[in-house]
């Protein structure tokens, strides 16, 4: 069956946004669970309604699962409206199912925040931040960057200008923040944010600054969708050099703008703003196949230093549940020694489990740490 007379089919039956259909899909000649509900659960914890498809009146509903799709790795109703507009099948993603954990480390504090919400109707949003120098710039962060994006989508449909747009405004927003408090403890805070809008189920779009990381698991395999901003880059370190910053090591032989910021960009940090630090984040804006996608991954540096990517992925998928992996991969990070604070938020896509993965994957980094070089 066609798209257009699926979109013919919805119109003439005077569906609404909770109507549930079985509908038939040409490619898998299967009937498939069509189910549009708008609201789950946001940050508030308000529960929404969840209607199910009941065909045998035995009050189990039918689910992916019963389709015999995926085995036993997915059980959520699909989302009719963005099915039948792109043409494929689109589960909807439970908020309720997404995994956080943050952990403070050897630090005196956790400067780590991250937040997971319903942004609008059909407008997931995931972020983390990780502060230095103070949590202020992170606070800032995580009180305003949502409420800049949801200014920025009133007038601009482009996700990635959205986002371009929002990160450069609460940069900004924070420096006049601080011009009331000349001698407060936030003039030298700074944060990393990497922030991720998930647009009907399908249309995935990430920005971020600095060292905090988003990876996507496609087949059992990490696809990094963000690039750290450090002077170890070319181009981030011409920048900083052609604005008058400085490139300094230390005794690790980790790279510093002007002896203090590992790097090139962050939201705050407004000392080292004429030296080339800037807040424009860097985009991706990619289409998810939620059968091949298992999973997106934010992670802090805490994180990120001690584990690569792959094996991040690898653990993940070896894990029952999201709220599991999370919690697995920050426990693991300070397993392995490191110091930092730990933060990551693990988003279940439609392949979640399906793709698992038995081989052990090594990070240099934990190599150093375990040798005491970075103590």
């Amino acid at each position: 069956m066609s798209c257009t007379c699926l979109a013919r089919l919805t119109r003439c039956s005077g569906l609404v946004q909770k109507t549930v259909v079985p509908l038939l899909f040409q490619q898998g000649n299967f009937p498939e669970l069509t189910h549009f509900d708008r609201k789950l659960f946001g940050q508030s914890r308000r529960q929404y309604s969840s209607s199910r498809f009941d065909p045998d009146s035995s009050g189990r509903p039918t689910t992916w699962d019963s389709f015999g799709i995926w085995d036993d790795r997915i059980d959520e109703p699909i989302l009719l409206p963005p099915s039948i507009r792109y043409g494929k099948i689109i589960p909807n993603v439970n908020l309720m199912k997404v995994g956080c954990a943050s952990l403070i480390g050897q630090r005196k504090e956790n400067e780590d925040r991250f937040q997971v919400s319903q942004m609008t109707d059909n407008i997931h949003y995931f972020a983390v931040f990780d502060g230095h120098g103070g949590s202020e710039a992170a606070d800032f962060c995580e009180k305003y960057m949502e409420k800049f994006i949801k200014s920025f989508l009133a007038e601009e449909d482009n996700l990635e200008t959205v986002l371009s747009k929002a990160f450069l405004e609460i940069d900004k927003a924070f420096a006049k923040h601080l011009h009331f408090f000349p001698n407060g403890p936030g003039l030298n805070s700074g944060s990393t944010a990497t922030v991720a809008l998930l647009r009907d189920g399908i249309e995935l779009v990430v920005a971020s600054v600095g060292d905090s990381r988003a990876m996507l698991c496609r087949k059992g395999k990490a696809v990094k969708l963000t690039v750290d901003h450090t002077p170890e880059r070319k181009d981030e370190k011409e920048r900083i050099k052609r604005s008058g910053g400085f490139i300094t090591w230390n005794s690790l032989g980790q790279p510093n703008v002007n002896g203090r910021l590992a790097m090139t960009r962050s939201i705050g940090d407004l000392d080292l703003k004429k030296m080339g630090v800037i807040a424009e984040p860097e985009t991706k804006r990619i289409l998810l196949h939620h059968v091949h996608d298992s999973f997106l991954a934010l992670t802090t540096d805490g994180v990120n230093f001690i584990m690569n990517s792959q094996e991040i992925c690898s653990i993940i998928g070896q894990c029952h549940d999201p709220k599991e992996a999370a919690q697995r991969i920050s426990d693991q990070a300070l397993h392995y020694g490191s110091e930092d604070n730990s933060t990551i938020i693990v988003v279940p896509f439609g392949a979640w489990g399906k793709h698992r993965s038995s081989d052990t994957h090594f990070s240099f980094s934990r190599s150093f740490v375990s040798s005491g070089r970075w103590a």
